[in-house]
């Protein structure tokens, strides 16, 4: 997501912040570049112009030519208006009004409208507790009721039954009053799409909405359209009237123009995005966590979020007892392992950090992907209970046989055994009465640095919620902790990782030195 504009974007900034004086021929070709970057991202010129205009205007005030750090000055200007232009608040499907609230879904054909109604349907499912009726009124393209059918299926969640010859009218009023004498709270009402705008489905989709008088109109957009999404989101507003705006596609979108343009342009939010196939891949849109991410800010709230909806808390607490006692055999290292998986990866996590975006292309061309992640825990399984408990008793003979198992080598074992014997180091030196002391004193580095002394460490991020882990990341910059370098760490770069990742070869500037086997 993003990743292009995010690469160009960041080398532009980054020479401007590393100069000390800017005069405002420096921020003219800077904003030369920022437009030719915004361009390639496929971003409409409309809204290129105008934001540049908005920057320019901003940037060469005497202000910042003359401030400290004029350099990140600009970045801060050109990071606002990103937010700007994205919306400057996050805003979610509005459900405030009487049962059933009908939400109407509408777009071009192809761009996942039935897949993002069962996405959304499972989110109200599963995040609100709402009872959710699904109906498809796409009587034109074939196989689509039942494709819906199928997915309520695999969620669980009801879904209008079919009647063949029925108008897409009709099957509004049927699903509305379904959705009344059925108790729900949600009926969503996924239409037909064409392949281009014409004017039977603008005059269709405004039957639909006269007869079942929708509270939120959702415009379903593939995020690879480009330049004519905003023809596309225009001619829907006009037409029928949209209040929010669904992106699909979000992972595959390497340039993002889509969405930079379709919420200037219209003015209406985007609610949600799609970013992946599964249905549980829907995220809500916040323009300044997005805004932080194309800049290389990364995303502190995101990851804890995430981190909450999938670390199951149980295994957690007992994983932590674990540590706190400095055990850590081969079945915690696996547990490790699937909780990266399950959280998006190396990938999805890197991009989510701060400071490290970029990161991720140095560690593709080492080979550390989560295809290694994979073939790590197939290595771990192959072994018995008594070889995962202690790592030791495995010689050769029984190398060559978890080698096989696995589809493995030797020397891929070994390498998994060095990462773990490190770990395993790391974590007698954190949960012994010196190391209690050592992390500690880290923590209360950062604590203190924040304004935090009296807590006696960090607080418990997995206790608080989103609004106060921003307000505790906007403390932690007002106290110069710069995004990626916490203080007490060296530098620049995540505790306990160092110069090197274990066992893993390569070496990768801000992360660790682990310490050595002795």
């Amino acid at each position: 997501m993003f990743e292009n504009l995010q690469d160009r974007l960041g080398s532009i900034l980054n020479g401007l912040t590393g100069r000390g004086a800017l005069s405002e021929a420096d921020v003219s070709a800077a904003l030369r570049e920022v437009r030719r970057a915004l361009l390639e991202a496929d971003v409409a010129l409309e809204v290129v112009r105008s934001f540049t205009d908005r920057v320019r205007e901003k940037a060469v005030g005497a202000a910042v030519l003359k401030s400290i750090k004029p350099g990140q000055m600009v970045v801060k200007i050109v990071h606002d208006e990103l937010v700007e232009m994205l919306g400057s608040e996050g805003v979610s499907i509005d459900l405030n009004a009487p049962a059933p609230v009908v939400v109407m879904m509408v777009g071009l054909q192809g761009s996942g409208k039935t897949t993002t109604t069962g996405k959304i349907a499972k989110r109200l499912t599963d995040r609100e507790k709402k009872k959710v009726l699904m109906a498809s009124l796409d009587t034109r393209r074939p196989a689509a009721q039942e494709q819906l059918r199928q997915l309520g299926m695999q969620t669980g969640i009801d879904v209008l039954p079919i009647i063949a010859g029925q108008s897409p009218t009709d099957i509004a009023s049927r699903a509305v009053q379904a959705a009344k004498l059925g108790g729900h709270d949600v009926v969503i009402l996924d239409t037909a799409g064409r392949t281009h705008i014409d004017e039977p489905l603008m005059i269709e989709m405004a039957e639909i909405k006269a007869r079942s008088k929708p509270h939120e109109i959702l415009l379903v957009a593939d995020a690879l359209t480009g330049q004519d999404a905003v023809n596309l989101a225009r001619n829907f507003d006009e037409r029928v009237g949209i209040t929010g705006l669904v992106l699909t596609r979000m992972d595959g979108d390497g340039r993002g123009g889509a969405a930079l343009s379709m919420r200037a342009v219209t003015g209406k939010p985007i609610k949600l995005i799609g970013v992946g196939e599964k249905m549980t891949e829907l995220e809500e849109f916040h323009p300044r966590r997005i805004a932080d991410r194309i800049l290389g800010m990364g995303d502190i709230v995101s990851l804890v979020e995430r981190a909450a909806e999938t670390i199951d808390a149980e295994k957690a607490k007992a994983m932590a007892e674990k540590m706190a006692k400095g055990k850590f055999d081969l079945n915690d290292l696996a547990e490790q392992l699937k909780q990266m998986q399950k959280m998006g990866g190396m990938g999805g996590i890197m991009g989510l950090m701060p400071g490290m975006a970029g990161m991720k292309d140095k560690m593709a061309a080492a080979g550390l992907n989560d295809k290694l992640f994979g073939r790590q825990i197939a290595i771990i399984q192959s072994m018995t209970k008594a070889e995962r408990a202690n790592p030791d008793i495995l010689k050769h003979s029984r190398k060559k046989r978890i080698a096989a198992g696995s589809g493995t080598d030797a020397a891929e074992i070994n390498k998994l055994l060095k990462m773990h014997r490190q770990m395993a180091d790391m974590m007698k030196m954190m949960g012994g009465k010196k190391g209690g002391g050592m992390m500690k004193q880290m923590m209360g580095g950062l604590a203190g640095k924040m304004g935090l002394g009296g807590m006696g460490g960090m607080p418990d991020l997995s206790s608080m919620d989103p609004k106060q882990i921003e307000a505790l990341a906007k403390q932690a910059e007002a106290a110069g902790i710069k995004p990626g370098a916490l203080p007490g760490l060296g530098g620049g770069g995540l505790p306990g990782l160092g110069g090197k990742l274990p066992g893993l070869g390569g070496g990768f500037p801000g992360l660790p030195g682990l310490p050595k086997k002795k």
